[in-house]
C-alpha cells in the first residue's frame, strides 16, 4: 500500500514543531501498518475551511498520476482513501 502525508497548520501562531509533530505521526503509523509513504505535502499558515491551498491541490492532482500515484493520504495518523 502506498502513501502520501499532508501535514498542515493553520496560522502564524503555530511553529514548525507542529509539522514535525505529524509527520512523525504518520511515519510511525506507515510503519507499523506496512505502509509505504512517497511524498509529504505541507501547507503552512492556511485553513482548512478552504481547499485554496496551494500543497493540498497539489497532493490532489498527483493522486491518479505517476510516479507519485498513491491509494491513501494520511493526516495526523488518520488514514483516508
Amino acid at each position: 500500500m502506498k502513501a502520501v502525508i499532508y501535514a498542515r497548520y493553520s496560522s502564524d501562531n503555530q511553529r514548525e514543531e507542529s509539522i514535525e509533530g505529524q509527520i512523525r505521526e504518520c511515519t510511525a503509523f506507515a510503519e507499523k501498518n506496512g505502509i509505504t509513504i512517497l511524498r509529504h505535502y505541507i501547507d503552512r499558515a492556511f485553513s482548512a475551511k478552504t481547499d485554496n491551498r496551494p500543497e493540498f491541490q497539489n497532493m490532489i492532482k498527483d493522486s491518479g498520476q505517476a510516479p507519485v500515484r498513491y491509494d491513501y493520504r494520511l493526516e495526523a495518523g488518520q488514514i483516508f482513501p
